[in-house]
This record gives C-alpha cells, sequence and structure tokens, in this order.
C-alpha cells in the first residue's frame, strides 16, 4: 500500500468573514480528522509573515502544501512551492476564490479536505510577468490604481469594501488610460485603454459565466483591452457583458499569446496587479505562459 501524502496547510487567518475566522486552525483540523488524517501540519500564518516563505520551508517537509485562504494565499503558496516536488491543495476561505472555482473545488471546506486526502494530483498553467508568478490575472491600468486608492482609504479606517467601492468610483472619473504597445507573435500593436488585462487562459467575457475560465491547461494567455471605452464609461460595458453583448460590441482588442511583452511610453516603473497584488516592475514588462508548470491537487473526474 502507497503511503498517505505528507500534508501542511498555510492557513491565512485573514481570509474570509471575521465569523469564519474563528478558530479556523482547529475547525481545518477536526475536518482532516473526520477524513482520517490527524498528523496534518497547520501553519497559521502571523500578521507581517511571509506567505511565499511559508510554503517554500513546508515544501521541504511535505508533499501537498495547501492554500487555506483566498487567491491572494493560493497565489503566494503557488509561488513559495514553484519548481519543488510539493502539489498545491486549496481550501477555499477567501471572498471571490476564481482559481479553486475553476479548477472545480467545492467551497464547502468538508469536500475540499476530502478532494486534498484523496491525492490525485495533475499539472496546470501559470502566467508569469518578469519574475512573479500569477495564477488568475495581471493587469496594468485602472485596477492598479483602485488598489492604491483603496489601500489609502484603509489608512484612513475605511473597511475593505466600501474603501473599494469609494475608490473605484473616484478613480473612475478621473482616470485617463495607459497607452501600451503589445508584442507578440511577431506583431506590434499601440492602444490606450482604461485597463490591460492578461488572463492565465482565456476569461469569459459575456454571460453568468463572466470572469471564468474554462480550462486552465491550454498553454495560452490572453490579453484584454478596451480602447474604444473611457474609464467612466466601463460600469455601462460591464452590464453590456452580464447581457451577454460585449464581445459582439466591438469594444474589446483581444490578443492571445503563449509569450508577449508591453511596453509604455516614458515609463521606467509601472504598477502592476498580479492575483490582486501591486507592485512597481521595470518596464518593459515580460509575459510567459508556464504550460503544465504547477502540480495541484485536482477534484476526481
Amino acid at each position: 500500500m502507497l503511503a498517505a501524502p505528507s500534508i501542511t496547510v498555510i492557513l491565512n487567518a485573514a481570509a474570509g468573514t471575521a465569523l469564519g475566522r474563528l478558530a479556523m486552525d482547529a475547525q481545518i483540523a477536526d475536518l482532516f480528522r473526520a477524513a482520517g488524517r490527524d498528523d496534518v501540519e497547520i501553519v497559521k500564518l502571523r500578521d507581517g509573515q511571509d506567505p511565499i516563505a511559508a510554503a517554500r520551508s513546508a515544501s521541504t517537509r511535505a508533499s501537498i502544501v495547501v492554500a487555506a485562504g483566498g487567491d491572494g494565499t493560493v497565489s503566494s503558496v503557488a509561488t513559495g512551492i514553484f519548481q519543488t516536488q510539493a502539489a498545491l491543495g486549496i481550501l477555499p476561505l477567501g471572498t471571490l476564490n476564481h482559481f479553486a472555482r475553476d479548477l472545480r473545488i467545492p467551497f464547502d471546506l468538508s469536500q475540499a479536505v476530502a478532494i486534498v486526502c484523496a491525492g490525485r494530483i495533475g499539472p496546470v498553467d501559470v502566467g508569469q510577468v518578469n519574475d512573479h508568478l500569477f495564477v488568475n490575472n495581471s493587469s496594468i491600468g485602472i485596477y492598479p490604481s483602485i488598489v492604491d486608492a483603496r489601500e489609502a482609504l484603509r489608512r484612513q479606517g475605511h473597511r475593505k469594501w466600501p474603501a473599494m467601492v469609494i475608490a473605484t468610483a473616484r478613480v473612475l472619473r478621473r482616470y485617463r488610460g495607459v497607452r501600451v504597445t503589445i508584442a507578440a507573435g511577431g506583431r506590434r500593436r499601440t492602444w490606450r485603454s482604461p485597463f490591460v488585462f492578461v488572463g492565465n487562459n482565456e476569461y469569459t467575457i459575456d454571460g453568468i459565466g463572466l470572469g471564468a475560465r474554462a480550462t486552465l491547461d491550454a498553454g495560452m494567455l490572453f490579453v484584454y483591452l478596451t480602447p474604444r471605452v473611457r474609464a467612466r464609461h466601463l460600469p455601462i460595458l460591464l452590464l453590456k457583458a452580464l447581457a451577454g453583448h460585449a464581445r459582439q460590441s466591438g469594444e474589446f482588442e483581444i490578443v492571445s499569446a503563449s509569450e508577449l511583452w508591453i511596453e509604455t511610453s516614458r515609463r521606467r516603473y509601472l504598477a502592476v496587479a498580479f492575483d490582486g497584488e501591486v507592485k512597481k516592475m521595470q518596464t518593459p514588462l515580460h509575459y510567459r505562459a508556464r504550460a503544465m508548470a504547477l502540480r495541484v491537487v485536482l477534484p476526481q473526474v
């Protein structure tokens, strides 16, 4: 009989609602015990602790390192175990949980724990911008500006989601867009757009499946821009997308490639978002699809 995989859980205790965070480490341990595993290590991140470093350390002693948190936690743990022998497990504890949703991992924690214990491992793609990995997407333009404005409001005492709403309204009114040149597949094209969104594989941009991905193993990046839309009109475009009319509106430019470069005029460093985090990066930005490069614990087919 094969030995059961060793499991370490990296728990972001700040994920989810305040009620859900109470004694979350004990709840997770109970769920693993109920699944027949009382040997699971749980690392509860302290304030200011680096989740990437915690995951990298865990990968030296566990064959499955589980991200218990939202998409930011998943991305950090994926970065920490990347190119090690460990596989990524996911317990979705965040607000949106895009990566878990696209992998068809249930949001019910007992079911997600059962998937981790079953240990069915398969490879999926990740994206890379310069030397930073992302599991969902990366963007420049309006979103990093909104995040900066949101964080300024949070420092003033606003809570996260009200701050996000206020910041979005403020930035939409004044943002003029970013001028970019995208080089991909032997072509160079220049646009000014409110945003440049680079997805790890193709995103649905129409209908009730808006923002989802049908596959995470096609080995491609998809770039979405709206050069004919002003920032203040983006809410109207969102309504069109929800109604299923965004693609046919002609307002999107879409570029697909396994590798591409994004240049901006007169800017050596640029604010870049990836999986919800924002960092200043040197331009030109070099994006690559890292096909089948991340080992993930997947649901049974």
